[in-house]
């Protein structure tokens, strides 16, 4: 009697035992696979799971040798973080000025360029020469580049062989190094949204800007300027120093898209994670406001079919009026398009 029960006391001693490091094995390989970017639980699947492994690799330059051709690329990485301080209106270099305000490169590809549905510039390198509609033909990274600073920065083209323009290029080729072939990912450009069958509500995109994207961006829309001061934390979304008329962020539906993936960029984030609606009457409201003007705005889209329907600037191939163009609906918009060319846009 006494040996079954020392025998029973053994098996159930072995069955814990073997119970634990099961449960620890088990838990170690979740665990793996979790670092590896197989497996998540993150609950928000737009931000978690929707987009590629990729962006879970090192792009970190900081961890580069001290190479020329390193150097190149660290010095991109400077360019892109800090765009004000080497090519911004405050350089001291008068001919180094190309940078008509002082946005950085970051203020719109968050994360240094590596934040999946803010415009990220992984495997950027791999689709280019790309066609592009707003100059009807097939473009150069470096043109495409250039296209940043004469809008988005609201500035001038750098020179295609300064070295300014092969610090770009090699970051980029850096960020694109485990990209694939194509340099296509999920999670490149921007997220998609329900576009409202309306126009945009102002004051409904007033009231969210005041309760929502103030607290990052001011009161004005101002922004925030860093601890460095000459580049800013937090954007400023109109004035001057903002991005200029001719700029892809100043389409409705773009910056809706933009805004849906990406604001508020703060710890409250997901408490106040805007809905398709919101976030496209806050960006009605916030490309109502006064910014730079582009000139020459005209020769954009040499095909108008090419340009989009939220484009806020004609001349357009449709007989939908310049205010539509602006603050929607956009609906009846693309309906035209789809039923009389067969061309089917999305924004």
């Amino acid at each position: 009697m006494s040996a079954e029960l020392t025998h029973k006391n053994y098996n159930k001693i072995i069955r814990m035992v073997c119970g634990y490091f099961g449960c620890i094995l088990i838990l170690g390989m979740v665990t793996l696979l979790w670092y590896l970017g197989f497996i998540s639980f993150d609950t928000n699947k737009e931000l978690s799971s929707n987009f590629d492994n990729l962006f879970y690799m090192n792009y970190e330059v900081a961890q580069l040798e001290d190479t020329p051709e390193n150097d190149l690329t660290k010095y991109g990485y400077q360019l892109f973080k800090d765009t004000p301080k080497f090519l911004g209106p405050d350089n001291e270099g008068a001919n180094e000025v190309f940078s008509g305000n002082r946005l950085s490169c970051n203020n719109c590809h968050l994360n240094s360029g590596t934040k999946p549905y803010a415009a990220p510039l992984i495997g950027i390198i791999n689709r280019f020469p790309q066609y592009r509609g707003r100059e009807n033909k097939t473009g150069t990274i470096e043109e495409r580049i250039n296209g940043c600073f004469e809008r988005s920065l609201n500035g001038k083209m750098l020179p295609p062989t300064s070295r300014e323009m092969k610090a770009y290029v090699s970051y980029l080729s850096f960020l694109s190094r485990y990209a694939p072939e194509d340099g296509n990912v999920t999670g490149k450009g921007f997220t998609t949204i329900k576009i409202p069958e309306r126009a945009i509500n102002v004051v409904k995109g007033e009231h969210i800007y005041n309760n929502v994207c103030f607290r990052c961006h001011g009161n004005n829309g101002q922004g925030v300027m860093g601890a460095n001061g000459y580049t800013y934390e937090y954007p400023p979304l109109w004035g001057n120093d903002s991005y200029n008329n001719g700029a892809g962020m100043n389409r409705v539906i773009t910056a809706a898209q933009f805004i849906k993936a990406n604001m508020p960029f703060d710890d409250l984030y997901e408490s106040q994670k805007l809905t398709d609606e919101e976030a496209y009457d806050v960006a009605g409201y916030i490309n109502q406001m006064q910014r730079p003007t582009k000139p020459n705005l005209e020769v954009d889209f040499p095909d108008l079919l090419k340009k989009p329907v939220s484009t806020p600037y004609p001349p357009y191939a449709d007989p939908f009026s310049l205010n539509q163009h602006q603050k929607g609906p956009f609906q009846p918009i693309i309906e035209f398009y789809k039923k009389k060319h067969n061309i089917k846009k999305t924004k």
